[in-house]
This record gives structure tokens, C-alpha cells and sequence, in this order.
């Protein structure tokens, strides 16, 4: 174990002006706090914090982060207090620490809920001071390196924790060398069958090609010579779990791969990056399709590099990363690299160079910070979040020419809720270099993407299975819960609406505020959308508003006449069927709720026999669901007789510029003999009708029954129809189902 004076000499070698006495301080409290306590191997768990910090100075860290990584477990595991730390070492300190603690003691449903609330607060955490990223990431690191000693159901679910979150996220953030040994470990541990075929895969393979790695180091390092360009050449080796992915990805064998053999060419400057570009391209041919320039593009991590692909020497395809020094650094180290501290209002890096806290790393994990947690459940969290990490690219550009970086595989829709979530929410079609194109588009490098909006527009539900970005998935989501709330808010209001008229009242918005407590809801439209669903009667609303009010008592007429008149807890007045033939409704319904269809904007649905335009129907709320719209003359509204509270007085309200067909059933029994469902199917085609479902109900030797769900225009439309199809020579009977 490190002792006390090795840790302070390590941060010496790098900072002269080491701050001792918080190192020794910060020391001797954490090995006081975790006193006799032991890790899964037995080792003293003293150790752990210590390899932590040790790990983070050799990523040159100050020593404020270095006294982080020594007390990081003192609250979580220890009777340390964050009081006491800040007493101690002063709140930022504190701060910190606390950044760092798991939160146990929350009532969460589920391990994936609480891995959820534990990252969410990290990453707040990580947002306001990145060094509770390093220290969190360097005790990952320690904790993959010695997770032999874990029993193996709880290794798998760190490993598997690891390669989800934790080594994408060092990723995003920039820290290529630390991705690389959390993904290696990771992969050591999910598939070690995978892990030893891959790596003696790669063993055998650069053993067999030193030769050639020796030829093309000469090669580059010649033509460097002649060109007068000083460069410094290293061969580099491909980690078993990239080689491994690509397999998977690309469903190719370790034979079909073709660029095991990579070299990273250091320079002086950014000039002679090109410089260097150009005598390798005029020398040797370039593979069409691997050039990327992240030096005048780079990533959303800070990477910055030139890519390419030449067909070298031997005619071996060798991969080439083209980089300045200080590329290089921030390349393999990230953030790490240019670490951000507090100091009089600036932030300063551990070389002492001013930098920017909007850096693209930085910047993009406030971003993500702000788009997840604008109250989206911990498992769509966690979701997202690991969406978000991902970083395989393309770039894409506004027609104005901004810079918009995705992940490959992104679409048009995902473009829109990048330039601004408001563009998405009324996204209704894209231009793709000028062409209309469809929004399930991929997009590719390059591509200049213009977004077509309307005002109109409400995100179907449908495009959250599209969208690839956290961001694009969360507002759809909620912009398709905002939709729902909206219809049924506005069901609420038709219903409270007549249900106050029948009272002889008016109804107003601002008769529900003084009586929300009474009804137990936040604000007003949570009042009228839980009615709207069902949750909340009216008669209960009329109550609060009204304490005296006393609603009208439900009242029948004698059964014989085959109708029950009755009033709802609205204080509506309905006809329900009886058991003799209905006779024709000669009521009122001028304050009915008005009905288009299923796309109107009221939560709408049909029952299964269907309902058309020019029927006589009937509404039942469905609570969640909203109104299910049956014809007048349903057997199926029985079931709801001893219901009269659920009962809504519905109309049709068509519009003629926007015609929608509607549900219609009907049972046809034709000739058992070919041809005759063709028959059956072309007469529908010709009456401009739509065959939405098929079922065959019986089958006999000379007869078939069939149940055909159709789509019409209306009652009008229907009855034409089945005139015509009572014509057909094919066919013997049809009837309309509940018609």
C-alpha cells in the first residue's frame, strides 16, 4: 500500500507547489475513517481511495482532486458527516464528496430505478464540477481492475454497468486511454470466451506482421525525411473489444477485417498535419470512403485528428491518425487534459493554461443534463442517458450552414430536436440537399438538412421508435403526453360544461382555483383532464363548486316502451335501449359533445361493431381511455344500464373538407366455390370502400360466413354497399353486425 509520503512525491514530480498539508490531512482522515475495514479481497479497504488516487496522478491531477479521491467513500461507507468535511477541508470539498455518494436510502421500485437516481445525481453532480467525473471514473477503473474478488452475479452487473455507462461517458468526455481499459476489463468479464479468442486472434496476428508494421513505420518515417516534415510515427495495436464489436456490427469474420494495423503520426502544428496529409496521399492511393477530417470538424468530445486509409506498403491497407501533440493529449486524456478548476472566477487548467468551460465535451453534458431531467421517470432516464453516450457520428449542417453533429443512424426528426425541440414538435417533412425526402431518412456526412414545419403538427407517438438521440425520444414522449392531456382537458371542459348548464349554471375555469384542494389536484387542468378520463366525476366537480347543489335523480320510463330515460351524474339526459325495438330518438341534442373521429380533438374511440356517420350513438367514458362511441342499438350498451354516470350525449360533427372514413361490421355469407371472395373484395373497391379486417366465422361444405370490418363515409355510403353486395351472384346474405 502507498504510503503517505510516495502519494505527495508522485504530485510533486508534476506540481512542485504541491499543497502538503491537505494531502497528509486528507490522508490520515480517510485511513482513520475506514479503519479495520476490509474490501471483497480482504485487502484493507484504506487501499481502494488510495489506488484511486494514485490512478489520478497519472493523469497529472492537482491535489484538491487527489484529497476527493482519498475521502470519496468516507460519507457513503463511514460515520463521516458532510458537515464534518466541510469543517475540515472547506465546502467545495464537500461538495464534492457528496457528488460522489450512491443514494441509499431511497424508496426506488426497482435496481434499474435506483442506478437511474444514482447516475442522474452524478452527472448534476459532474456538470457543476468535472473532477467528481475523474474521481468517479478512476474509482471505476480501480474497482474493474480488482472485480476478481466479487462474487460473479454481482461482477457481471458491474462489468455490464461498466460497458453501458461508465466507459462511453469517459468516451463523451474525451478520455480515449480510460474508455479503452473500462471497456477491455469490462468485455474480460460479460464474455471471457469472446475476450481470449479475440486476443490470441490479435497475438498471432502482429506476431505474424511485425515485419510488416517495421516496413511501414521505415516507409513513413522516410518519406518524412524527404519532405523535410518532422513527425514522430507509432505503431498502435486494435483492442480486442473494438475488434470484436466490428465483428458483431458489421457480421464480418477476423479475416475480413482490414485495418488491424494502425499508426498515429504526431507533428509540430496544425499546417503540418495537411502537410503530412499530402505527401502521404500523393504516395501511396487513398481507400475511397475513409477520409475524415476531425481537426476542421471535430467531435462533440473535443477529438481532434485527421483519419485516413492508404493501401501501403505490401499492399496492406494501413490506417493512419494524423494529430499535433497537444491533439494527442487531449486525444488520449480528455478532460483530463485540460481540467477545469476555480480560481478567482477563471478556469485553469492543471498547465496553467486559461480555458473555456464551453468546451464541446462540457457543453454537451450540460446540455444532456438540462434535455434529461425535465421529469422523465428514472428507467426512461437511464434510457436516454445511455442513448445520449453513444458517439459514433455524422455531421450535418442547417441551411445556414450551422454544424449539427449526430449519432450515425440519426434521422431528419432527430436533426430537428437538435437545432431546438420546439423545430421538432413542428416538424412535418425535410429537405435533404434540396430534396424531399422521407423523415426515416439516415443521414449522412455532409448532408445539408432543411426542416419543413407547421404550427399544426403534434408528434405521432409512433416517431419515438425512429428517433435515435435521448433528447429527440424524451420530447416526443412528453410532447405526446402533453397531446393526450390536452383532448382529455378538453372532454373535461364539454362535460363540465353541460353538466353546469343542466344545473342552470355557467361554467368558468376560475370557479375550479378556489376548489382545487377539495378535488385534490394541482392546478385546473389536471382538474379537467381527470374528468375528461373518467377519474373525476363531474357531480364531484358540480360539489366543490357548489356545496348545496343536489343532483337530479336518474328516473325510468315503464320497460315496455323498450327505453330507460335517464340523467348522468352530468345531469345529462340519455336514452338507453330497453329489450323491445328501440323507437326513434325525438330528443334534444344540440348540447350534445360534438364528434368527428379518431383523429379529432377529443380522446375517441370506436366499439368493435363500429359506429358511421348518420347512425344514432351513444358515448360511454372509458376510464384512461376516454369516449368509446357505440351505435344506438348495441346489445353491447346493456352492460352499462346500472351505469348512468358513464353515459355522454354524443353528435356527429363532420367536417366536408376533411373527410375521414369511419368502423363499420358486416357478415356476408357467400358460395363455398373460387372466386368468390374476389367477387366479394371487388364490389368493396368499387364502392370506394376499404376492407380493413377479414375473418372466416363458419365454414360448411356449401356456404362460407365471413366477418369483414370495413371503413366508410357514412351510413349513406354503407347501405349502398351492402345493396350492392346483396347483388352479387356469389352472395347469399349480409347483415350488418349490431346494425
Amino acid at each position: 500500500m502507498m504510503r503517505q509520503y510516495e502519494l505527495v512525491e508522485r504530485v510533486q514530480r508534476y506540481k512542485p507547489d504541491v499543497n502538503e498539508a491537505l494531502l497528509n490531512k486528507a490522508y490520515v482522515y480517510a485511513m482513520q475513517k475506514h479503519g479495520h475495514q476490509k474490501r471483497a479481497s480482504g485487502d484493507p479497504y484504506f487501499s481502494h481511495p488510495l489506488e484511486v488516487a494514485a490512478i489520478l496522478t497519472e493523469m497529472r491531477m492537482d491535489e484538491a482532486t487527489i484529497a476527493v479521491a482519498l475521502l470519496h467513500d468516507t460519507i457513503e461507507d463511514t460515520t463521516a458527516t458532510r458537515q464534518e468535511i466541510d469543517q475540515l477541508f472547506g465546502p467545495e470539498m464537500g461538495k464534492l464528496v457528496e457528488g460522489l455518494t450512491k443514494l441509499k436510502k431511497l424508496d426506488l421500485v426497482s435496481k434499474k430505478a435506483e442506478q437511474a437516481e444514482n447516475l442522474r445525481k452524478l452527472l448534476l453532480a459532474i456538470a457543476e464540477d468535472v473532477r467528481v467525473l475523474l474521481v468517479k471514473l478512476a474509482d471505476r477503473l480501480h474497482n474493474m481492475r480488482t472485480l476478481g474478488a466479487m462474487r460473479p452475479d454481482k461482477r457481471l452487473r458491474i462489468a455490464e454497468e461498466t460497458m453501458d455507462i461508465y466507459a462511453p461517458l469517459a468516451g463523451r468526455m474525451g478520455m480515449q486511454d480510460m474508455r479503452e481499459e473500462l471497456e477491455e476489463l469490462a468485455f474480460r468479464t460479460i464474455n471471457p470466451e469472446a475476450h481470449k479468442a479475440v486476443t490470441e486472434r490479435l497475438d498471432e496476428f502482429f506476431d505474424r506482421n511485425q515485419h510488416v508494421i517495421e516496413e511501414v513505420e521505415q516507409a513513413l518515417t522516410n518519406l518524412f525525411i524527404e519532405r523535410a516534415l518532422y513527425a514522430e510515427v507509432k505503431s498502435r495495436r486494435k483492442k480486442p473489444w473494438s475488434v470484436f464489436r466490428k465483428m458483431e456490427t458489421k457480421a464480418i469474420s477476423f479475416e475480413q477485417l482490414s485495418d488491424l494495423i494502425g499508426f498515429r503520426v504526431i507533428v509540430a502544428n496544425v499546417d503540418d498535419c495537411y502537410r503530412t496529409l499530402g505527401a502521404i496521399h500523393t504516395t501511396w492511393a487513398m481507400v475511397p470512403g475513409r477520409f475524415k477530417d476531425y481537426i476542421s470538424t471535430p467531435k462533440q468530445n473535443d477529438y481532434r485528428s485527421i483519419h485516413t486509409t492508404v493501401v501501403g506498403p505490401s499492399r496492406q491497407r494501413v490506417e493512419l491518425q494524423i494529430r499535433t501533440q497537444e491533439m494527442d493529449t487531449v486525444a488520449e486524456y480528455g478532460v483530463a487534459a485540460h481540467s477545469i478548476y476555480k480560481d478567482h472566477g477563471s478556469t485553469t487548467s492543471a498547465g496553467g493554461h486559461l480555458l473555456s468551460k464551453d468546451s464541446n465535451a462540457y457543453a454537451w453534458l450540460r446540455q444532456t443534463i438540462q434535455a434529461l431531467a425535465e421529469g422523465d421517470n428514472p428507467e426512461e432516464f437511464l434510457e436516454n442517458t445511455k442513448l445520449e453516450l453513444f458517439q459514433d457520428q455524422v455531421f450535418a449542417f442547417t441551411p445556414k450552414g450551422r454544424l449539427i453533429a449526430l449519432p450515425r443512424g440519426a434521422t431528419p426528426i432527430d436533426f430537428a430536436y437538435a437545432v431546438h425541440t420546439d423545430v421538432g414538435d413542428t416538424c412535418v417533412g425535410a429537405k435533404i440537399n434540396g430534396r424531399v425526402m422521407p423523415l426515416m431518412t439516415e443521414l449522412k456526412n455532409g448532408d445539408e438538412v432543411e426542416i419543413i414545419r407547421s404550427k399544426a403538427q403534434v408528434p405521432p407517438a409512433a416517431w419515438e421508435s425512429i428517433v435515435v438521440t435521448g433528447k429527440a425520444r424524451s420530447a416526443i414522449r412528453r410532447a405526446t403526453k402533453n397531446a393526450i392531456r390536452k383532448q382529455y382537458s378538453g372532454l373535461g371542459v364539454r362535460i363540465l360544461e353541460r353538466a353546469f348548464e343542466r344545473a342552470g349554471k355557467t361554467f368558468s375555469r376560475e370557479q375550479i382555483k378556489p376548489v382545487l384542494h377539495r378535488l385534490a389536484r394541482k392546478d385546473v387542468e389536471d382538474v379537467l383532464a381527470a374528468v375528461g378520463r373518467g377519474e373525476l366525476s363531474s357531480v364531484d366537480v358540480m360539489r366543490a363548486v357548489f356545496p348545496d347543489h343536489k343532483p337530479e335523480q336518474a328516473s325510468a320510463k315503464p320497460r315496455e316502451e323498450g327505453w330507460f330515460n335517464l340523467r348522468n351524474a352530468a345531469g345529462m339526459l340519455f336514452q338507453i335501449p330497453g329489450l323491445k325495438t328501440p323507437r326513434k330518438n325525438s330528443g334534444d341534442n344540440r348540447g350534445a359533445v360534438p364528434i368527428r373521429g379518431v383523429r379529432g380533438d377529443l380522446p375517441v374511440s370506436f366499439a368493435p361493431e363500429g359506429a358511421v356517420p348518420g347512425d344514432r350513438i351513444v358515448g360511454i367514458l372509458e376510464p384512461g381511455k376516454g369516449i368509446t362511441i357505440y351505435p344506438i342499438q348495441s346489445p353491447a350498451l346493456t352492460a352499462f344500464d346500472d351505469q348512468p354516470e358513464r353515459w355522454i350525449d354524443v353528435r356527429w360533427d363532420m367536417d366536408e373538407e376533411a373527410k375521414e372514413r369511419f368502423p363499420a361490421r358486416i357478415t356476408v355469407t357467400a358460395i363455398n366455390e373460387p372466386g368468390s371472395l374476389a367477387a366479394i373484395a371487388q364490389v368493396v373497391a368499387s364502392n370506394d370502400a376499404n376492407i380493413h379486417s377479414l375473418s372466416m366465422v363458419q365454414t360448411a361444405a356449401d356456404f362460407t360466413e365471413m366477418l369483414f370490418d370495413l371503413e366508410v363515409w357514412d351510413l349513406k355510403h354503407l347501405n349502398n354497399l351492402i345493396r350492392e353486395l346483396k347483388d352479387c351472384p356469389s352472395v347469399s346474405a349480409v347483415r350488418r353486425v349490431n346494425g
